[in-house]
C-alpha cells in the first residue's frame, strides 16, 4: 500500500518552506503577475502533487522551489527556504552547488534537455560525479541499475547511445534516472510521464515512488493527470491563474474537494466519438519496413488503411514504432520497403522528392512542442510561415489569417508577438496545431498532440479537432498512448508492438472483449482516480490475473 501521508511531524521535518511567493513574467513590454502570493511547505519524504490547468503557474512555482526563475520571469518577493538556506539571498555559486546534487529537476520535455553530442550515460552521471557524490565507476554502475529499475531496454548498453537513437518515452526515463542518480533531498518532477505510454508509465511511477520512499526523498510532482497524481501524492495543491485554490491530503481532496473549480477538474470526462466507418481510403500504407540502422528493423511489414475524413489512432508502448510510422508517412524517414499511396498516387519515399502540393496536403504535429518551434521566432512568424510558403499571402492577409487561427485554438491576438519561451507547454502545442492548420491540409498526422495538456484543455482541443474534421473533412492519423484520447477521437484503432501491427479495426471491436493479451495489458494499465489503483495493479500483475478493473 502507498505510505500514509507524511504531513504530520515537527517543524524540524520541513525541508522546503515558500511564503507569499510572487513571480512576474515579462511580455508585451511590461511585467505581468504569474504567481500571486502562493505558500508551499514540504516535509522530508513527502510528495506534493501540484495540479491545475495549462498556464496555472505549476511549472513556474516548481522551478521557484529551486530558487530559479526561467528567462522572462522574476521572483519579485516572498521567501524560499530550503533546509535552512534562503534561496533568494543565496549566491549563484551556492545555488549551483545545490542544483543537481541536493535538488534535482525532471523536465517535461526530455528532448530539449539533452546534449545531442554526448552519450546518455555520460549525461546521466555528470552531476553525480561533478558534485563528488560518487566516483565515475560507482555512478556508472548505479546508472545501469537505475535504467533497469525504470524498465529501459538493455540497461547495460542503452547508456552508450545518443539522445536521437532512442524514443521520446525512453529519453524521458533516462532523464528521470539522471535526476535520481545523486540521490537528492528534493526532486521536482515536471510532468515526468507525459511522454510515456500507459504500460511504461506504470513502471516509471512505481520506480519513482520506490526511490522516494527508500531514500526519504521529498518531491513536488507537477502534472495535469489527476489519476497519476492520485497514485503519487500524499498531498495535493490546486493552482489556477497563479493562485492557490485549495490544499489538502490526497484522499480528502479526491473525496471531498471544497472549491467549485477543484470539483470541475474532478468532473472532467473524456469525449466519446461514435465511430464512423468508411471505405473511401485517402492514405494506404502497404508493407512498410524501416530501420534506423539497417541491421535493426523498427517497422516490420506495417500496413494501415486510413479512410478519408476519419481518424485512425495508433497505440502501443514507447518504441513500438508509432512515431516511426508517422515519420515514414510524412517522408521524413524513407522506408526500406513498401509503398504509401495518397489519393490513389504513390508518394515518393523522401520529403525531398515530394512536390510542394504533396507536402501541403499532409501535415504533421510533433510530440515535443519545445523542439518543434524556433525559439527566436514569434507566434505570428511561426504560424505565418506556412501561410506565405503555401498560399503566397500578403502581409495584411497573413496577419488576419493568423488571428483567425489563434481564435480557432482558443488563444487571442495578444499572442502574436510572444516567443515560445513566454508560453506554457499547452499553449506551445496549440500553436503547433495552428501552424499545421495554416497549410489547409487533407491529412494531419498528430503525434501525441494532447500529451502536454491538462484534462480541461485537452477536452477543448479534442472537441476542436473533431469540429474541424466535421467542417473541413480533415483526416487524422492520431498517434497516442492515452486510451481516453483514443476513445474520444477514433473511428478505427491500430495496435502496434515491437514494430508490428498486432491488431486493427473499428473502435468498437478493439476496445471491447475478447482482447488479445497485449491489448488487454494496455487497457488495464490506465490509472484510475483511486490512490490504491497502483497497488492493485501490482497485486494483479504478481498474481498473473492482469484484471484490476
Amino acid at each position: 500500500m502507498k505510505s500514509d501521508p507524511k504531513i504530520s511531524g515537527s517543524k524540524d521535518d520541513v525541508l522546503l518552506d515558500m511564503r507569499n511567493v510572487i513571480i512576474d513574467g515579462f511580455s508585451d513590454e511590461q511585467w505581468h503577475p504569474i504567481i500571486k502570493g502562493v505558500d508551499l511547505t514540504l516535509r522530508r519524504g513527502e510528495v506534493l502533487g501540484l495540479i491545475g490547468e495549462s498556464g496555472a503557474g505549476k511549472s513556474t512555482l516548481g522551478k521557484a522551489a529551486m530558487g530559479y526563475a526561467q528567462p522572462g520571469c522574476a521572483i519579485k518577493s516572498g521567501s524560499i527556504v530550503f533546509d535552512g538556506i534562503d534561496l533568494l539571498t543565496a549566491t549563484e555559486a551556492e545555488k549551483m552547488d545545490l542544483w543537481g546534487s541536493r535538488i534535482a529537476y525532471v523536465a517535461q520535455s526530455a528532448a530539449a534537455s539533452f546534449n545531442p553530442a554526448h552519450r546518455l550515460i555520460d549525461q546521466t552521471i555528470e552531476a553525480t560525479v561533478g558534485h563528488a557524490v560518487a566516483t565515475d565507476i560507482e555512478a556508472r554502475k548505479d546508472a545501469v541499475e537505475l535504467y533497469g529499475a525504470l524498465s529501459l531496454p538493455d540497461p547495460k548498453e542503452i547508456g552508450q547511445r545518443y539522445p536521437h537513437q532512442i524514443s521520446g518515452g525512453q529519453l524521458q526515463r533516462v532523464m528521470t534516472a539522471m535526476a535520481m542518480s545523486p540521490r537528492p533531498d528534493l526532486i521536482i518532477f515536471d510532468e515526468p510521464t507525459t511522454a510515456l505510454d500507459v504500460t511504461t508509465q506504470v513502471e516509471v511511477l512505481l520506480s519513482i515512488r520506490s526511490i522516494v520512499e527508500r531514500f526519504n526523498t521529498a518531491a513536488i510532482y507537477i502534472t495535469h493527470d489527476l489519476a497519476v497524481v492520485a497514485q503519487m501524492a500524499d498531498r495535493i495543491k490546486v493552482l489556477r491563474y497563479g493562485e492557490e485554490v485549495e490544499d489538502a491530503e490526497t484522499n480528502t481532496m479526491l473525496e471531498y474537494p471544497k472549491e467549485d473549480y477543484t470539483k470541475s477538474l474532478w468532473s472532467v470526462r473524456a469525449l466519446e466519438k461514435p465511430e464512423d466507418p468508411s471505405d473511401d481510403i485517402v492514405l494506404d500504407i502497404k508493407n512498410i519496413d524501416a530501420a534506423y540502422e539497417k541491421s535493426v528493423k523498427v517497422l516490420k511489414n506495417v500496413s494501415i488503411k486510413v479512410p478519408r475524413g476519419r481518424t485512425v489512432s495508433i497505440v502501443g508502448e514507447s518504441g513500438s514504432g508509432k512515431s516511426t510510422t508517422a515519420r515514414v508517412v510524412a517522408g521524413l524517414m524513407p522506408p526500406l520497403g513498401g509503398t504509401i499511396t495518397f489519393n490513389g498516387q504513390t508518394l515518393p519515399p523522401s520529403i525531398k522528392e515530394r512536390s510542394k502540393d504533396q507536402l501541403r496536403r499532409i501535415q504533421m504535429i510533433y510530440q515535443m512542442a519545445d523542439t518543434a518551434m524556433n525559439p527566436k521566432q514569434t507566434v505570428g512568424e511561426i504560424i505565418g510561415r506556412p501561410l506565405s510558403f503555401y498560399h503566397d499571402m500578403s502581409s495584411a492577409e497573413e496577419e488576419r489569417r493568423v488571428i483567425d487561427l489563434l481564435k480557432m485554438i482558443e488563444l487571442d491576438e495578444t499572442f502574436i508577438d510572444r516567443l515560445p519561451s513566454e508560453l506554457s507547454g499547452g499553449q506551445k502545442q496549440r500553436i503547433c496545431i495552428a501552424r499545421a492548420l495554416a497549410a489547409e491540409p487533407e491529412v494531419i498526422i498528430c503525434d501525441e498532440v494532447t500529451s502536454a495538456l491538462d484534462q480541461v484543455v485537452q477536452e477543448g482541443i479534442l472537441t476542436l479537432l473533431l469540429k474541424l474534421q466535421k467542417e473541413l473533412g480533415i483526416t487524422y492519423l492520431f498517434i497516442t498512448h492515452d486510451i481516453a484520447v483514443v476513445t474520444a477521437i477514433s473511428d478505427e484503432i491500430v495496435v502496434m508492438y515491437q514494430g508490428e501491427v498486432i491488431e486493427q479495426g473499428l473502435k468498437s471491436k478493439v476496445l471491447h472483449p475478447p482482447y488479445p493479451d497485449y491489448t488487454k495489458l494496455l487497457l488495464n494499465s490506465v490509472p484510475e482516480m483511486d490512490p490504491n489503483w497502483l497497488d492493485r495493479f501490482v497485486d494483479a500483475r504478481n498474481s498473473g490475473t492482469q484484471n484490476i478493473k
